[in-house]
């Protein structure tokens, strides 16, 4: 089984933070707003060589949304930039009523998805979002899973014409993808396996390359791949593995309810009837604690990984 090593780890918002700056030096038309959180979501340095772009709306993000919906009919792209609550339930309405609903080509960024927020606590730690973000029609709802893809990502979703909600995070976790390993709605596979699919998105993907190697160890062979687009689902990359290996964990740093797990399921419903184990929150909200003591405590790292494939491997028989 191939291998995957780290030499940093890097938060995920720092990824869309560089490739924020990137696009400021190469698109004159990307601008980007932020409702009072600029370091948070890693937007100093296009500020400081794009100030005439950037339009800080404070502490009203409805507004923002408003605005950013606005600046598409002018021709440019506007990158919003707050933390995912704030990103989706907070301003929801909007979302649906002046971006979705007509299209508009705005770019939804949202920093601090997930557990992983951390001792922010519940009101923070958003485990809805995908589901919100995916029930809106024509919504591209893309998570990644380090920092070189969430730079790719950012940069990718400048050249794609429609409304986009780009997830990433707060923790550093290990960067493992190669630079530039983006295509919006194409999953990568990371490993070949003939005994179970492991579907896994966000911070979850590293967590099922570590599953993986432990599963070798127990004579198992595992196909992990990175669903960096949840919607447009890579269906068929999806049925082409689970179609080898006749069984499919599916992890998220998500409620089990709304998220990928769910997507996958229907299309396997539909198409290719499969024992399937979830690896994600539980209809729960999250609590205060460190990154890792939540994921430890809610099930979402790579021992709970291996015992959802162990479960599933029973159930295919």
């Amino acid at each position: 089984m191939k291998k995957y090593t780290y030499t940093e780890k890097k938060d995920t918002r720092s990824g869309f933070g560089a490739g924020l700056a990137e696009l400021g030096r190469t698109n004159p038309n990307v601008v980007a707003l932020c409702a009072d959180l600029i370091g948070s979501l890693k937007m100093e340095k296009f500020i400081e060589e794009n100030p005439e772009r950037f339009f800080q709306i404070g502490i009203a993000e409805a507004n923002m949304m408003g605005i950013a919906a606005g600046l598409t009919i002018g021709g440019k792209i506007p990158f919003t930039g707050t933390f995912a609550n704030f990103s989706t339930g907070r301003v929801y309405d909007q979302i649906r009523q002046s971006i979705a609903y007509s299209g508009k080509n705005v770019k939804i960024c949202a920093s601090h998805a997930g557990l992983t927020l951390g001792e922010d606590g519940a009101t923070h730690q958003i485990l809805e979002d995908i589901g919100l973000m995916k029930m809106l029609p024509g919504m591209t709802v893309i998570n990644t899973c380090d920092y070189n893809q969430t730079k790719a990502a950012t940069i990718a979703i400048a050249a794609y014409d429609g409304p986009v909600y780009l997830r990433f995070g707060r923790p550093v976790v290990p960067v493992f993808m190669p630079e530039g390993t983006f295509e919006i709605g194409k999953a990568i596979q990371l490993t070949e396996g003939t005994d179970v699919t492991i579907v896994a998105t966000g911070h979850l993907v590293w967590e099922a390359l570590q599953a993986a190697e432990a599963l070798e160890e127990q004579g198992y062979s595992a196909e992990v791949i990175n669903i960096h687009t949840i919607k447009p689902l890579d269906d068929a990359a999806i049925l082409k593995s689970v179609k080898k290996t006749g069984c499919v964990v599916t992890a998220e740093e998500h409620n089990i309810l709304g998220g990928l797990g769910e997507s996958v399921a229907r299309l396997l419903t539909t198409q290719l009837p499969t024992p399937q184990e979830f690896i994600g929150t539980n209809d729960t909200f999250g609590e205060s604690g460190t990154p890792a003591q939540l994921m430890e405590k809610y099930g979402l790292n790579d021992k709970a990984i291996v015992a959802a494939v162990l479960k599933v491997l029973k159930r295919k028989g």
